[in-house]
């Protein structure tokens, strides 16, 4: 008889796990006020796992299983919350549907423990991509949204997009990464230290309602009956209180990205331009707020280097490979001197 070795004398621990679409479909079935029959199948894994439900009726919806975050709990009560504000307001925003209890999220146990499910409505459209006129009213409705969330009254964010949370708190993530040498821990640190120390030397910078993540993939484009062209935002999983110039910066910090230069390609410029004229021609903005945005743009790295940093348990530690790290670490050191972009 072979043999079989030991069995373990329970099932192992999950950092992380894929719930079955049709488990998941009858859960929320079971949860909301839905008369029609539907689908639910795996979308897309990210941050955040997303499903798309059909409905024999045609029309669809999107349910949002959150992941389990380095930053802690999840912040749906405000999420969900202001989202609702929002679209009340005049908003174009994805609101959640409430259960059947008028919840505006439930709590999942999966195998790696409860995560927060909502449920948003489903946007039609697509990102605004390269198009300049897409672009310029995504960010009309940005600076529409932040005005919007001035009147929000309803659960507090457990997160405030300070320098704190952007920052040292992802920084100390990255650090403690297996990949991350003694030479590439004093480099980033020696580079947040300035950072925080240049942003502090910053004064009269605007707070706002953040969504956290407009680099213009979570935004669908759609035509009004009028013929106006309309910016919907969804995934407001990152938002809260947070610097106005943060907000912008995701935006030029995506573009950067895809720029094989420090700087931004003659195209890349007027599609920013075309951002910020958007956001201009719909809310002020600051001469400071305005510099600050160049600053920012390193902030959003950090934040997202601390995020990948911090999903190794579920993702693996080679998604942050020492050489990739070496050129993250030199572009933070090239975005040292970098200015914003006229607008």
């Amino acid at each position: 008889m072979a043999n079989l070795g030991t069995v373990s004398s329970g099932p192992l621990r999950a950092a992380y796990s894929t719930v079955d679409g049709k488990d998941l479909r009858d859960f929320i079935a079971s949860a909301y006020p839905f008369d029609s029959p539907f689908e639910c199948g795996l979308l897309r894994r990210g941050f955040n796992d997303v499903y798309r439900l059909r409905f024999a009726d045609g029309h669809s919806k999107i349910a949002r299983l959150s992941s389990r975050r380095a930053r802690g709990e999840s912040n749906v009560a405000y999420e969900t919350s202001l989202l609702c504000h929002l679209k009340a307001s005049g908003g174009d925003v994805a609101a959640p549907i409430p259960t059947h209890t008028g919840a505006l999220s439930i709590e999942v146990d999966a195998a790696e423990g409860r995560r927060s499910l909502v449920v948003f409505e489903f946007l039609a459209g697509d990102p605004p991509g390269v198009d300049a006129h897409d672009t310029k009213t995504m960010a009309a409705s940005l600076a529409r949204l932040h005005r919007l969330a001035q009147s929000y009254s309803g659960p507090a964010s457990k997160y405030v997009l300070d320098l704190q949370h952007l920052v040292s708190r992802p920084l100390q993530r990255l650090v403690n990464h297996s990949s991350v040498d003694e030479t590439l821990v004093g480099r980033f640190s020696a580079i947040a230290s300035d950072l925080i120390a240049r942003i502090e030397a910053t004064t009269q910078l605007t707070m706002v309602a953040c969504h956290g993540d407009c680099h213009g993939g979570n935004t669908f484009m759609t035509d009004a009956p009028d013929g106006r062209r309309v910016a919907s935002f969804f995934d407001f999983d990152d938002g809260g209180p947070g610097y106005l110039a943060y907000d912008l910066a995701v935006y030029l910090w995506s573009s950067l990205l895809q720029s094989k230069d420090p700087k931004l390609s003659a195209e890349q410029c007027e599609r920013w331009k075309c951002f910020i004229d958007g956001y201009c021609e719909s809310s002020p903005l600051s001469s400071s707020d305005f510099a600050a945005i160049a600053l920012f743009v390193s902030a959003r790295h950090f934040w997202f280097l601390g995020e990948y940093a911090s999903r190794s348990d579920e993702w693996g530690s080679a998604v942050l490979p020492p050489g990739w790290l070496r050129q993250q670490v030199d572009r933070l050191e090239q975005w040292k001197a970098l200015d914003t972009p006229p607008g």
